[in-house]
C-alpha cells in the first residue's frame, strides 16, 4: 500500500468534498472529488497475499438517502414544524452559535436525517424502503465512528422530540419521554449530560437549544439505565422481585398483565406511566433481534453467548416495555451496528435500518480522530506476502500457536512478540519523554489487546518482570491489566458505590485503602479504567493497559499513543473497534486552512488492509502544549455575574403624556388660602386679645412637613378621576393616577407654573403648602392636555432555571492561545485573540477604576441579535465590574461594518433593558477602537 504523507483533507465542519480512493492497477491511493461512498470493507482471497485493502461493499441504501435528503435541504425543509425550523436554523447557523462551538458536519448530518425520515413528505422518500429489524415498533440507525459526537447527536434527538411535543401535544409522530438505554454503568453516568434538568448538561455546554426554548425542554424527561436493568424478564424472577418488593398482585388477573406493570415500573420508574415513549440505544450493536426459528447465520446467533444473552435481554426487555406502554421508535447509534456471527467475515451482517453513515475513513479524512499509522515495512526476513511481520503479529505461525496455549503467566512470550514490545516500548518512552519537555503531567498510554487471558496474564509478567530487553518498559504500579470478568460484573451494576479510600496509592500517587470488599475492588478497577489519563482520578498516570477483548464500551481516554493487537483480525468491524479506543482527539482547534492538526497513534499487529493510514517513521509528535483556562477558588471575591437573558421582549404600554401646546400659565396666590390663625377666649360675647394664656395660633406648617405632595396628588387625582376619566384610557385605575403624579410633578417645575409672590422658593415649606392647598386646582388645570399614548418598553426574560449565571459557572477547558494570569480575574488565565486585547486587558488590570474583570471566552454570556433576517449570537469581549458596583461590557473593535453596528443596538437594548428591571445593579456598555481610549470609556462610565 502506498504511504499517504496526509490523511486530514476534508473540513470537520463541511460535506467532505474529496476523499483517498485506492486503485487497484497501480496499487495507491489517489486523491478523488467527491464524497466517499457509504460502505464497508471486507476481505478478499487477494488481500491475504498482497497489498489490497479488500473488497469495498457499497451500502447503496445510505447512499440513496443521502441523496433523497440533500434534494430535501435544497428545497427548503418542506414538512418540517416550525420548532424543528428553528431548530435547525440555530444548529446550522455559526454566526448564531459563535465560531468555537459549531457542530461537525456528521452530527448535523445525522440528526437532519433523522429528521428528514420523521417530517419530509412522503415524495422525498421515493424508492426507499426502511425494513427494520421485524419488530413491533419503527427503529433508525445512525451509523458514526468513534469520537464522532454520537452523545451530542443524542442531545439534539431529545430536544428535537421534546420541544415539538411541547408545542404540540397531539402531534403523534414525537415524544416528551424519553428512555435511553446504555451498555454499562460507565457510559450510563456519562449520559446524564441528556437530561436537560442535570446541573451540568449538553444542551448548555454545547449550546444545542435555543436559550429561549431551555424551559419547554425542560418540561420533557429523559430517564438512563443500562441494557442490564432490563435483565427481570422471567417469571421467578418477577415472583421473587414482587415478594421482595411487597408488590401487591391484581386479583385473578393473568401473569403477564402483572409481569408487564411490574416490569416496566421497576425499569422506568418516574415514567412507569408514560405512554408511547421514545428509546435512544447507545452502542446499539448490542441490540439487535434473534429469530429462535431460524439456523445458521440467518438466526445471528453467532459464535458469542454473551452476545446472544444480551441482545436477547436488551432487545426483548424493550418488546415488554412496548407491549406494556408503547414505544413510538428507537433511534440507534453505534460505530459498528453490525450483528455478530462467526468468524468467517461473511456471516457479518450490517444493520437493515441504518439511514445515515459517517465511518472511521471519514472521520479520518476530516480529522476527527485521531491518524493511525502502521508499520508497512521492517528490514527482516521477507513474509509470504512481503508485509512486515508486525502488520498482522498473530498470523505469524510461531505466534498463533504460542499464545493460543493454556500456559503458566511466566512462560515467555514469542521472540517477533517480544521484539514487537522493545520496538513500540522504545517508541513510546520517547513519546513520554517528549511530552514531559512540554510540561504535561499525564503520560502517554500504549494499549494492548490480546487474545485470551492467558496471553494478557503473560505480557503483564513480561512487563513487570524486566522480561522485554532485561528492563521495565512502564513504571511500577502503573500497568493496568483489565480482567473482562470483573470490569463487565462492574459495568452491569446500575449504581456506582463509594470506594473506601485510605491507606495505599494509586496510579496518580494518591492514597487509597480498598478492603476486602469484593464489590469495591470490581468498583475501582471500573474507575481506573474509566479515568485512564484523566487528571485528578485514579487511573491518572496509567501508563499500559492491557485487555482481552475490545476493552469497556465508551471508553474515552484521549491520552493513547501507541497499540499492539495480539489477536485474530478478519473485519473491518474488529479493526474499528480496536483502534477506535486509541483514536480520540486531544486538540479540537482548527489551522488557518481550517482543518484540524493531525495527532497520531502508532499501532502494531492491527492489520489495516482495510483502513488507509498514514506512513512516516517518526514518534507520535506530543499533543500541542495545553492551558487549563478554569475560575480558581483564590480569587473569588473577583467573581462576575450576569443576568441571563434568553430574549428582550417589546412591551407596548399605555402612557400618559402633557400636551405642551396646549398647557396655559397657572399662577397661584399664595395669600388666596389661609395658612395661619389665632383663637382667643370669649368673654361678655367678644374675644379679647388682652387673655394671653388663651391665646392658640393653628398653622399648617407642621401639616406641610408631615404631609408628601405626591399623596395628595394621588388621593385628589383620584376623586377627579371618576368625574372626568376620558372614555378611551382603558386599564387599570391605580396606573393611570401614579403617572398623573409624575405629570404635575412635571408641570409644577415648569416654566408655565409661578407664585404670585416671588419670595416663595420652590421646594420650602412655604410653598409646598400652597401646592397642597391648589391641587385640586392645579390637577384640572392640566387635565385636558393630558394625553394617552402607546410606549414600547423593553423588558428581560431571564432563564427561569437559572437566571443568573456568573464567572464560577465556566468548565474547565484548554486552549494553546497565548494567555496571561491577570490579578484582577477570577478565571485564572486570560484568553487572548490577538495582541490588543491583551494590551487592554493589561489596563484594566492596572485600573484603579476597575475593581475586576474577565474575558468572555467560555462564559457563557451572549447578546441576541438579528442581522438579515437570521437570529445570531453576540459575544463581547470583556465584562468589567466597576469600584462603584456598575458593570461595563467592553468590545474591542479594529474595524467597523454594518454588522458590527447592528450588534452594538442589540447591546444597547439589552443595557437598557435591564437597567429598567433595577435588579442587576447598573450596567453600560462601550466600544474601543484603540488600547489608547480604554481608561476614558472606563472613566465615562464610571462619572455617568
Amino acid at each position: 500500500m502506498s504511504g499517504i504523507r496526509k490523511l486530514i483533507i476534508n473540513s470537520p465542519f463541511k460535506k467532505p468534498n474529496v476523499h483517498w480512493h485506492y486503485n487497484r492497477e497501480n496499487r495507491k491511493f489517489e486523491e478523488m472529488e467527491g464524497r466517499r461512498p457509504a460502505g464497508y470493507v471486507v476481505a478478499s482471497t487477494e488481500s491475504q497475499k498482497f497489498d489490497d485493502p479488500g473488497t469495498f461493499v457499497e451500502i447503496e441504501l445510505i447512499n440513496r438517502i443521502r441523496n433523497r435528503v440533500d434534494e430535501w435541504t435544497d428545497a427548503g425543509y418542506p414538512g418540517i414544524t416550525g420548532i424543528t425550523k428553528r431548530l435547525i436554523q440555530h444548529w446550522e447557523y455559526s454566526d448564531e452559535r459563535g465560531e468555537s462551538n459549531q457542530f461537525f458536519f456528521c452530527q448535523l448530518e445525522a440528526i437532519k436525517t433523522l429528521i428528514w425520515c420523521v417530517e419530509a413528505p412522503d415524495t422525498f422518500k421515493s424508492d426507499v424502503n426502511i425494513q427494520g429489524d421485524g419488530g413491533p415498533y419503527e427503529r433508525l440507525c445512525s451509523k458514526m465512528a468513534t469520537g464522532t459526537g454520537k452523545t451530542v447527536v443524542m442531545t439534539m434527538i431529545i430536544a428535537w422530540n421534546i420541544l415539538n411535543k411541547v408545542a404540540s401535544p397531539k402531534d403523534t409522530r414525537f415524544s416528551k419521554n424519553i428512555f435511553v438505554v446504555a451498555p454499562g454503568l460507565t457510559v450510563k453516568n456519562r449520559l446524564q449530560v441528556l437530561d436537560p434538568n442535570s446541573k451540568r448538561n449538553y444542551y448548555d455546554e454545547f449550546d444545542v437549544v435555543p436559550a429561549s426554548l431551555m424551559d419547554k425542554l425542560r418540561q420533557g424527561r429523559v430517564f438512563i439505565q443500562n441494557w442490564h436493568a432490563l435483565s427481570w424478564d422471567t417469571q421467578e424472577k418477577l415472583e421473587a422481585k414482587i415478594a421482595k418488593k411487597q408488590i401487591r398482585s391484581v386479583d385473578k388477573r393473568k401473569s403477564w398483565e402483572i409481569s408487564g406493570k411490574a416490569y416496566v415500573s421497576e425499569v422506568l420508574g418516574v415514567m412507569k406511566n408514560a405512554r408511547n415513549i421514545l428509546v435512544i440505544n447507545d452502542e446499539a450493536h448490542h441490540a439487535w433481534r434473534v429469530n429462535p426459528d431460524a439456523v445458521g447465520k440467518n438466526r445471528r446467533v453467532g459464535s458469542d453467548k454473551d452476545s446472544v444473552e444480551e441482545a436477547t435481554v436488551w432487545v426483548g426487555g424493550l418488546d415488554k416495555i412496548h407491549k406494556q406502554i408503547g414505544i413510538l421508535r428507537c433511534f440507534d447509534l453505534s460505530a459498528t451496528p453490525y450483528t455478530p456471527s462467526g468468524k468467517k467475515i461473511e456471516e457479518e451482517s450490517l444493520f437493515n435500518w441504518i439511514v445515515s453513515d459517517f465511518g472511521l475513513n471519514d472521520a479520518i479524512e476530516s480529522g476527527l480522530v485521531k491518524t493511525p499509522r502502521v508499520v508497512i515495512r521492517d528490514n527482516s526476513r521477507a513474509t509470504v506476502d512481503f508485509k512486515s511481520r508486525l502488520y498482522h503479529i498473530y498470523n505469524d505461525e510461531e505466534v498463533k500457536t504460542d499464545v493460543n496455549r493454556s500456559v503458566d503467566e511466566s512462560v515467555d512470550l514469542p521472540d517477533l512478540l517480544v521484539n514487537a514490545y522493545i520496538l513500540l516500548g522504545r517508541d513510546w518512552n520517547e513519546t513520554k519523554n517528549e511530552w514531559l519537555k512540554h510540561g504535561h503531567k499525564v503520560p502517554p498510554v500504549m494499549i494492548t489487546v490480546a487474545n485470551r487471558v492467558e496471553t494478557s496474564a503473560r505480557i503483564y509478567y513480561a512487563l513487570t518482570h524486566q522480561r522485554i530487553l532485561n528492563t521495565n518498559l512502564f513504571e511500577k504500579g502503573k500497568i493496568l491489566q483489565i480482567d473482562s470478568k470483573v470490569l463487565k460484573k462492574a459495568e452491569s451494576k446500575t449504581e456506582g458505590i463509594e470506594i473506601d479510600y485510605g491507606n495505599r496509592q494509586d496510579s496518580s500517587g494518591k492514597t487509597i485503602k480498598l478492603n476486602n470488599n469484593q464489590e469495591q475492588r470490581d468498583e475501582y478497577l471500573r474507575k481506573c479504567v474509566d479515568t485512564v489519563g484523566k487528571e485528578g482520578e485514579p487511573g491518572e498516570q496509567i501508563q499500559c493497559v492491557i485487555s482481552v477483548g475490545m476493552l469497556s464500551e465508551g471508553w474515552d481516554a484521549k491520552t493513547v499513543t501507541h497499540i499492539m493487537g495480539v489477536r485474530a483480525f478478519t473485519s473491518q468491524l474488529l479493526c474499528e473497534q480496536v483502534v477506535g479506543r486509541g483514536l480520540r482527539r486531544v486538540s479540537y482547534e482548527v489551522d488557518e486552512h481550517g482543518l484540524f492538526e493531525a495527532e497520531y497513534v502508532n499501532i502494531f499487529g492491527v492489520p489495516f488492509t482495510f483502513l488507509p493510514h498514514e506512513g512516516g517513521d517518526v514518534p507520535p509528535p506530543p499533543p500541542v502544549p495545553k492551558t487549563r483556562i478554569e475560575p480558581v477558588n483564590y480569587k473569588l471575591s473577583h467573581e462576575i455575574s450576569w443576568p441571563n437573558v434568553v430574549r428582550i421582549d417589546r412591551v407596548y404600554k399605555s402612557k400618559l403624556i402633557l400636551d405642551w401646546t396646549k398647557v396655559t400659565e397657572l399662577e397661584l396666590d399664595p395669600y388666596a388660602h389661609i395658612t395661619e390663625i389665632d383663637l382667643v377666649a370669649i368673654i361678655a360675647g367678644k374675644p379679647h386679645n388682652s387673655v394671653k394664656d388663651t391665646l392658640v395660633e393653628i398653622a399648617l406648617d407642621e401639616f406641610a412637613k408631615e404631609t408628601r405632595v405626591q399623596t395628595i396628588v394621588f388621593n385628589v387625582t383620584a376623586d377627579v378621576f371618576v368625574e372626568m376619566k376620558k372614555s378611551e384610557w382603558k386599564g387599570r385605575k391605580e396606573l393611570y393616577l401614579i403617572q398623573i403624579v409624575r405629570l404635575v410633578d412635571e408641570f409644577i417645575h415648569s416654566n408655565k407654573f409661578r407664585m404670585k409672590d416671588e419670595s416663595i422658593k420652590s421646594g420650602d415649606d412655604k410653598w409646598k403648602l400652597i401646592l397642597i392647598l391648589n391641587m385640586n386646582k392645579i390637577i384640572r388645570h392640566i387635565w385636558s392636555a393630558i394625553q394617552m399614548q402607546s410606549t414600547e418598553v423593553l423588558t428581560p426574560v431571564y432563564d427561569s432555571e437559572k437566571p443568573i449565571k456568573s464567572t464560577s459557572d465556566m468548565r474547565p477547558w484548554f486552549t494553546s492561545k497565548p494567555c496571561e494570569a491577570v490579578e484582577k480575574s477570577h478565571i485564572n488565565f486570560c484568553v487572548y485573540d490577538s495582541s490588543w486585547e491583551a494590551t487592554e486587558a493589561n489596563i484594566m488590570n492596572k485600573c484603579d477604576l476597575v475593581e475586576s474583570f474577565v474575558k468572555n471566552d467560555h462564559l457563557g454570556f451572549m447578546v441576541f441579535y438579528n442581522y438579515k433576517g437570521v437570529t445570531r449570537k453576540y459575544y463581547p469581549d470583556f465584562i468589567i465590574k466597576l469600584s462603584n458596583g456598575d458593570h461595563l461590557i467592553l468590545e474591542v473593535k479594529g474595524q467597523d461594518d454594518e454588522q458590527n453596528e447592528t450588534k452594538r443596538e442589540y447591546l444597547n437594548e439589552w443595557v437598557e433593558a435591564v437597567n429598567s428591571h433595577k435588579k442587576f445593579g447598573r450596567w453600560h456598555w462601550a466600544v474601543s477602537f484603540d488600547p489608547s481610549d480604554v481608561v476614558s470609556k472606563i472613566e465615562q462610565c464610571f462619572d455617568s
